[in-house]
């Protein structure tokens, strides 16, 4: 029994010795507050160039990260997005449904009953576009609002002060 518990223990601290994942450590310079992002999440990013790039990212060295094998250097960042995947999936699949289901039954009575009703096609479309592109509702961190970004090859939660 003893065997099997060491071997346990064993197991454990070397999972979590080459477990360790890097983070984008987002600071806000005049509130000290920190926020990480984990590698491999899904982050929009809008550079200083105004190109807009969505994707799980990877760092890719000190000092730049990877999305869709394009490298990004930190200094051409100016807004980061979280882009939480559950909720990104409901919003598209839930407004693509409605929207379509709208469009559908607004030809189908129009077409059959009452042609005014033509109308509701309208908004069914535009719910179906907004599913395509859906709204990012997560909050964003832009440089112009004293958010600065810092790769950290562990991801280390900081601890508050009592």
């Amino acid at each position: 029994m003893k065997k099997i518990t060491l071997l346990l223990f064993c197991l454990v601290f070397v999972h979590q010795l080459f477990s360790q994942q890097g983070a984008i450590k987002i600071t806000n310079e005049t509130t000290k507050k920190e926020v990480f992002i984990k590698e491999n999440k899904i982050i929009k990013i809008k550079t200083t160039e105004g190109q807009k790039i969505s994707g799980r990212y990877t760092i890719a060295d000190e000092n730049a990260i990877m999305i869709n094998n394009v490298r990004i250097p930190l200094a051409n960042i100016d807004q980061i997005n979280r882009q939480p995947f559950l909720i990104s999936f409901i919003t598209t699949g839930v407004f693509v449904y409605i929207g379509s289901i709208t469009v559908a039954a607004s030809v189908i009575v129009g077409l059959f009953a009452d042609s005014s009703a033509l109308l509701y096609a309208i908004p069914g479309v535009a719910i179906v576009y907004a599913g395509i592109k859906p709204p990012n509702l997560s909050k964003s961190y832009t440089v112009t609002r004293n958010w600065s970004f810092e790769l950290l090859n562990t991801y280390q939660k900081a601890q508050k002060n009592p």
